[in-house]
């Protein structure tokens, strides 16, 4: 099954897909910040399902409770972000920038799922002033792919400052969901 997906995925960027030319002032307005009733911060609208925090068109999103924890999926994310994707090593830590890439924190202020989702499958250049950034095509590579939702939570919860660049504490994150430790394994096979 999990092979299927990740093929279904590949496939689908593979064949248009997702628009890899959107420019982010095209993207859908990005739900704000909110502060919740118990202190935690999350995008306006989201809600949680089955410890899975989602906007109402089904987009992922991240939950940083009140004592700065993380929702499992953003945990995740920031743990492939910095130890096992490599995206650090271009992006910075933290989605920062470096003088190999832009920073990402910036980039997912205004970016949609699909457009991340694309430009991180199928990679992209762009060129800024007198510099040209390449950014390799990560479809095939499942430790990405299988991933990309937790990441793109990660990175939108630094971009809009709900998630600081700091590592989170793994005692303070929700524990992983038996959905996650079901999809992880089938993307796996």
């Amino acid at each position: 099954m999990g092979r299927i997906c990740f093929s279904l995925l590949v496939a689908a960027i593979a064949f248009g897909g997702f628009s890899l030319s959107a420019k982010a002032e095209d993207s859908p307005e990005v739900p704000p910040l909110v502060t919740l009733p118990d202190g935690s911060k999350t995008q306006e609208g989201a809600t949680d399902e089955d410890g899975k925090w989602v906007l109402p068109d089904g987009t992922i999103t991240y939950h940083v409770k009140k004592d700065g924890g993380l929702d499992w999926y953003s945990y995740s994310g920031f743990k492939r972000y910095h130890d096992v994707g490599g995206c650090t090593q271009c992006h910075g830590p933290a989605g920062k920038g470096s003088t190999y890439a832009p920073g990402l924190v910036n980039s997912l202020k205004t970016m949609d799922f699909g457009t991340f989702l694309g430009i991180v499958a199928s990679g992209r250049i762009r060129k800024q002033g007198d510099t040209e950034y390449v950014m390799p095509a990560l479809g095939d590579n499942r430790n990405i792919m299988c991933y990309i939702e937790d990441i793109y939570a990660y990175l939108k919860g630094r971009a809009q400052g709900a998630v600081n660049e700091f590592r989170p504490s793994a005692r303070a994150r929700d524990p992983k969901p038996e959905q996650a430790k079901i999809y992880e394994k089938e993307c796996f096979e």
